[in-house]
């Protein structure tokens, strides 16, 4: 059974549980509860994801030598995990054997009928009927091959692109960092299994829960207007005038938006983490322009914000795609996304990806934040909203999930960050790689994407074959 933590001892793990940006590198917390965020698994509630391990080999096998130790192989690896252990802090390893005949190998697939998926090391020649009896467990699995393991790789294409074939990616590198890489699809499974999104709309969306709940196991679940309404009637001013000191003090500048304007929306803030909170909710969004902001006054920008800044997710406009996307992107690379507008600019063989919520701490909740200043909602003139500067020259991500598939996706380089009075406040321009005119002659499936730092090309093709998803490149 996975390792759990109660609610309140996750966020108060994960994110100090409350009010808490960061600016210039420097954690700033305030509001109900406080502490230094020390991070399980961003954008999950608590539980690790649960990795079977398991070594292949065979004693005296030919390659890489009949005189290597088998044991002390299997040691070299453990060497290279503890060296990695922060990279798999939020990692539960069952089995953790070493198998070196096939009756072994039935023995222990009990073991892993109930993990996210299994990382199997090729330790050297004579896998046998070992690798079979694995991939007959039906989990994801991702075998590391290093070089000089044995000759059977010659074989591993043609499994693994078998039409009813098994769940099975391979790593044939030298380079030890890979064996961090080859979870990051379980951490994306384990985390849309244990997503919770909460939703403030009055919009019909059972169908498209319905849809994510029987592939993905996420849980999608409306939050009515006056419960948040009440929610944040009850937040104290002055933990709202605490929270907004601390957004205030962090920003290069605030440019229109009024003190009084700034604690409304850090009272909503505070307001829908404790929704959140008592609802062990992973993910809130917004339908940010509906009736209810009438009556609140306040906009959920700097919820979002805030939200994604400490490892759980905030997304724009109730978009229930975009939350999946965000979902899946955090669980690969442990960064939240960017709900954007896309606009484009031939002229640079570039897109202008723009929205006016920005999260500084793109890099992720333990790492040095962007420079941000506060200003209002441009399309509205009013609100208050972090427009933060992403940095240039930054390789980016940019997808999004429809349905239950396909996932689109492609990638480029940040070459400016605009401070420009159109469209949205936070703006990257990316100079895609690939065609430009291709992406956009091919365009589909609405406005928003969603873009995360890093180039996860690889990542996406190793969860999208795992959960039977098409993934299509649009540039």
């Amino acid at each position: 059974m996975a390792q759990e933590l109660t609610r309140r001892e996750f966020l108060q793990a994960t994110a100090a549980g409350g009010a808490l940006c960061l600016s210039g590198g420097r954690l700033l917390a305030a509001g109900a509860y406080s502490g230094k965020p020390t991070l399980i698994s961003p954008g999950c509630r608590g539980t690790k994801v649960r990795v079977g391990k398991v070594y292949l080999g065979q004693p005296g096998g030919l390659w890489p030598t009949p005189k290597m130790d088998i044991n002390a192989e299997l040691r070299r690896y453990e060497a290279q995990f503890a060296r990695r252990k922060k990279e798999f802090a939020d990692v539960e390893f069952v089995g953790n054997e070493l198998i070196t005949t096939t009756d072994q190998a039935k023995k222990i697939k009990e073991k892993l009928k109930d993990v996210d998926g299994i990382l199997a090391i090729h330790l050297s020649m004579g896998l046998g009927g070992m690798l079979y009896e694995l991939l007959a467990v039906g989990k994801p699995t991702v075998l590391f091959a290093a070089p000089y393991s044995g000759h059977e790789w010659t074989g591993f294409g043609a499994l693994r692109n078998q039409k009813e074939g098994a769940l099975l990616e391979c790593m044939l590198t030298s380079d030890f960092d890979q064996l961090a890489v080859a979870v990051r699809p379980f951490r994306a499974i384990h985390h849309l299994r244990e997503a919770k999104i909460l939703n403030v709309t009055t919009r019909n969306f059972a169908g498209f829960a319905k849809a994510m709940k029987e592939k993905f196991g996420t849980e999608i679940k409306r939050l009515e207007r006056e419960r948040v309404i009440d929610a944040y009637n009850a937040v104290p001013d002055n933990a709202a005038k605490t929270e907004a000191k601390h957004w205030i003090s962090g920003a290069k500048k605030v440019v229109e938006p009024s003190e009084e304007e700034i604690v409304r929306s850090c009272k909503l803030a505070l307001a829908l983490q404790k929704l959140a909170d008592d609802e062990e909710a992973t993910v809130v969004t917004v339908d940010c322009y509906g009736s209810m902001w009438r009556q609140v006054r306040a906009y959920p920008c700097i919820s979002h914000s805030r939200m994604n800044n400490i490892g759980l997710a905030g997304v724009c406009e109730s978009d229930l795609r975009s939350a999946m996307t965000q979902i899946i992107l955090q669980g690969l690379c442990g960064k939240p996304g960017f709900v954007n507008d896309p606009t484009m600019d031939m002229s640079k063989d570039s897109i202008i990806l723009a929205h006016c919520m920005g999260t500084p701490n793109m890099d992720g909740p333990d790492r040095e934040a962007a420079p941000y200043s506060i200003r209002c909602v441009m399309e509205r003139q009013e609100g208050a909203v972090p427009q933060v500067f992403m940095r240039i020259g930054q390789k980016t991500t940019t997808a999004l999930l429809v349905g239950s598939s396909p996932l689109l996706y492609f990638t480029g380089d940040i070459i400016e960050a605009p401070d420009f009075p159109r469209g949205c406040r936070t703006k990257i321009t990316v100079k895609v790689d690939g065609d430009v005119e291709k992406l956009w002659q091919n365009w589909s499936h609405g406005l928003h994407r969603v873009t995360c730092y890093g180039d996860l090309t690889k990542d996406l093709k190793r969860f999208c074959r795992f959960k039977n998803i098409e993934l299509i490149e649009e540039a």
